[in-house]
């Protein structure tokens, strides 16, 4: 079988196409979440092909096979589509810095486990509202609140990196600028990720944290420079 028919037929098993998600829902998905998430799923593709600004209600009703007023019994307006978005994107997120919290295992560990995270969801559909949709589209209510878990974001993946090396499994660095190397690189996948690339999302997702976390390892002393800094820790203070 060739990629192509691969990637599509594994679209199709995970449900990636959420217009036939919503023909199937006639008969087999009738619970309200399900079909707005299609909505929201489709509406992210839309914007991300054609922009926020380009991409009417109209499309998105049309790509769901649904009328225009349909649209309006999941979300209010094209405003809060985009909003549903970011938070969809964010939530994956989010939810792996959540679960890091409880873990006994190395801080370095579980940042990676969040990292991981963080390139799946920035390689999903909802990956470009994630990292070019701009918030000056929003309400400033919605504005501040994308913003609110962006930080949170931002200070989990701080948390971890202090508590690495408090732990020994990162070395010693600017947490600050880490972050935001961390973020940074991250952020631009959705800028040449394509559905059909070569490497699946969680692949690029391993490829990452596999570079991060050989930058993160502390490094190991030679044993000479090892041996010449116990004796100079040993040295009485003169």
């Amino acid at each position: 079988m060739s990629r192509s028919s691969s990637n599509t037929r594994a679209r199709a098993v995970n449900g990636a196409d959420s217009a036939s998600a919503w023909r199937a829902g006639r008969k087999r998905l009738r619970d309200h979440s399900v079909k707005r998430d299609a909505v929201i799923r489709v509406a992210a593709r839309a914007f991300h092909e054609h922009g926020f600004h380009n991409t009417s209600l109209d499309a998105i009703a049309a790509q769901l096979e649904v009328t225009k007023p349909t649209i309006y019994y999941y979300v209010t307006n094209k405003e809060q589509l985009l909003f549903e978005c970011f938070v969809a994107g964010l939530a994956p997120i989010l939810s792996a810095l959540r679960d890091q919290k409880g873990s006994g295992a190395p801080a370095r560990e579980r940042l990676g486990a969040v990292l991981r995270q963080y390139a799946r969801a920035v390689a999903s559909d909802f990956g470009w509202c994630l990292v070019r949709a701009e918030h000056q589209d929003l309400s400033p209510l919605m504005s501040s609140q994308v913003r609110a878990l962006k930080v949170e974001i931002d200070q989990g993946i701080r948390r971890l990196l202090r508590d690495g090396v408090k732990d020994g499994s990162i070395r010693r660095c600017d947490v600050k600028m880490t972050a935001f190397a961390l973020a940074g690189a991250l952020n631009w996948i959705p800028h040449w990720y394509r559905e059909n690339h070569a490497m699946s999302a969680t692949q690029i997702a391993d490829a990452f944290v596999a570079i991060f976390e050989e930058g993160l390892r502390p490094r190991e002393r030679s044993k000479p420079a090892a041996r010449q800094h116990a004796l100079r820790a040993a040295a009485p203070v003169s």
